[in-house]
């Protein structure tokens, strides 16, 4: 590739305060973090929001404070939104169908509000139904769908989030139905338990699986982050670092901050041969046209 981009997702809703002291959590800790990642060399930055406290939030009101940031300052980075959060079903043990207490499972529409309202130019597209920690994430086809056409109809490019190989499978129905359109976006997500492993093979495979136009990008979680980092490069790929997929820069060594993370992105790709790309080329690899709010 003549351009790799670089994403860093800042925050996520996993990770917590108790592992990394220095995780953003208001809206303005968000948005300096992603402007200090974007300085650093990430064209795309994947947001979720928090309540102060640090508990995953889905309030509009947050996602409009970090992507209002980001648009009034001088950086200029690609706004990636997540609509992962309203997926997760906690099974009550004394009748596994009824729901146990951290279910935030909801009807596709809310999940995709934010996106709707903000009109950012990129929002993840999670394909994936497996067991995670504690919980069961849901994503029937059904609802991909629904939130696919809302995405679509902000003008706004979705990150099919992939876990395994099912998930590529659905988004070849969804693109050959026309739900989604060609050429999509993919990124496989590499070393979550119970889903895809973390490893060469596994990663060469489910690229395999893709569409001939799809772009597409990977990332490990945890001590997976930088050799799948190294691993997509090396098939082509885009990659993405960030607190929520390793808090570590080293081995036992707590990151500095997102843009640390970048930094160390940023080398591995220009040592192994590669040229980071800015947030324009980026948008010029992928199609994105700059989005703005409709006027009130």
């Amino acid at each position: 590739m003549s351009r790799t981009i670089i994403s860093c997702a800042v925050t996520g809703n996993i990770t917590t305060v108790a592992q990394h002291p220095g995780l953003p959590c208001t809206p303005e800790q968000i948005a300096n973090a992603c402007i200090d990642a974007a300085r650093a060399g990430a064209a795309i930055v994947h947001i979720h929001v928090r309540y102060p406290d640090g508990r995953p939030s889905m309030e509009l009101a947050h996602y409009r404070e970090v992507v209002e940031r980001l648009r009034a300052s001088e950086v200029d980075v690609v706004i990636n939104l997540t609509t992962g959060p309203g997926q997760r079903f906690v099974p009550s043990e004394h009748d596994p169908k009824i729901a146990a207490p951290g279910t935030t499972l909801m009807p596709p529409e809310p999940r995709v509000e934010h996106v709707v309202a903000l009109r950012p130019e990129m929002a993840s597209l999670d394909l994936n139904t497996m067991f995670s920690g504690t919980s069961v994430v849901i994503n029937t086809p059904r609802n991909v769908r629904i939130m696919a056409g809302m995405i679509r109809e902000a003008g706004t490019l979705p990150e099919l989030e992939v876990f395994d190989s099912g998930d590529i499978h659905l988004a070849r129905d969804l693109l050959a139905d026309g739900t989604l359109a060609s050429p999509a976006l993919f990124q496989i997500v590499l070393g979550t338990k119970y889903g895809a492993d973390a490893a060469p093979a596994t990663m060469a495979y489910l690229k395999s699986l893709l569409p001939a136009d799809a772009h597409w990008a990977s990332f490990g979680i945890g001590r997976w982050c930088y050799p799948m980092l190294a691993q997509s490069f090396l098939l082509g790929g885009h990659v993405r670092v960030g607190l929520e997929d390793t808090i570590y820069i080293d081995r036992g060594v707590l990151a500095p901050s997102n843009a640390a993370l970048v930094e160390k992105a940023v080398s591995i790709v220009k040592l192994i041969g590669g040229t980071p790309a800015s947030a324009g080329e980026a948008r010029e690899i992928l199609g994105l046209r700059r989005q703005l709010p409709r006027a009130a």
